[in-house]
């Protein structure tokens, strides 16, 4: 009895974490870049109480044993990378990866972070950076005078730009950009911002050129979305709610057999 009271708890808990998990999806469905969580449970150790196999007779053997679980606990929360839908922002310095890969940045501190937002803009001294002022690697840099509306990137990755002081006709290369992939990517630490780290579960980063070595693409202009689904997002939240409402009634039918038990001598 006690026993069904701490199951029925520990998944109130599990349905909690995963309620979580989706609201943090929703609230994300509209940021660059970002990929849904999922929740992944796993069931917790069990009382053996009878072992299968144990001899029943001098000639047989229990078929089946007897094994009590005692609830459930938060596996894991895996990220998915599946690629979002591009929109087109008419930007010159926005960019998509189509397939596989992030774009790599430098923080404040000097250290490397990951992203898939291509939300790129131009810096006060030309240099291309985040919205939060990180800078683009390797460093893409315009020259003086150049004209913003004519920057350029193929689906290789070449950056071009238009000086009209040098040649109003023909575009200058200023850099590359290269993505990098990793052997686990949903082994990466999400610090926010859009952002992701290097762990030892991840593997160090794989550098390339887009479209090569398995890389993805890049589409200029563009910006990929979220690609959390609302609807998939939904159902899943219907399913943990009944999940914690079914829960919390073993909680309660359990509590009425225990209150019948003590009025027995009543």
């Amino acid at each position: 009895m006690v026993r069904s009271l701490w199951n029925g708890a520990s998944g109130m808990i599990g349905q909690q974490a995963n309620i979580d998990t989706i609201s943090n999806n929703l609230a994300n469905v509209n940021t660059t870049g970002y990929k849904k969580v999922r929740a992944d449970f796993e069931d917790l150790i069990y009382q053996t109480i009878r072992t299968a196999g144990t001899p029943a007779t001098e000639d047989t053997v229990v078929p089946v044993g007897t094994q009590m679980g005692h609830g459930v606990k938060l596996a894991d929360t895996q990220r998915m990378f599946s690629q979002g839908d591009l929109q087109n922002t008419g930007n010159p310095t926005d960019m998509a990866i189509s397939g596989e890969g992030l774009f790599r940045v430098q923080l404040q501190d000097g250290s490397y972070a990951y992203t898939r937002n291509g939300n790129f803009l131009v810096d006060n001294t030309g240099r291309m950076v985040t919205a939060n002022g990180y800078w683009l690697l390797p460093d893409i840099v315009m020259p003086e005078g150049f004209s913003p509306e004519s920057i350029s990137v193929t689906p290789q990755g070449v950056v071009s730009v238009k000086v009209p002081e040098i040649n109003p006709d023909e575009p200058v290369v200023v850099g590359q950009i290269e993505l990098y992939r990793f052997p686990n990517p949903v082994g990466l630490s999400a610090v926010g911002e859009n952002l992701f780290k290097v762990t030892n579960a991840s593997g160090d980063a794989i550098p390339g050129r887009p479209g090569q070595l398995g890389m993805g693409k890049i589409a200029e202009r563009m910006l990929e979305m979220s690609n959390v689904s609302v609807v998939r997002e939904m159902v899943d939240l219907i399913i943990a709610q009944r999940a914690y409402e079914f829960n919390s009634r073993t909680i309660q039918t359990s509590d009425n057999m225990l209150g019948t038990a003590t009025t027995l001598k009543r």
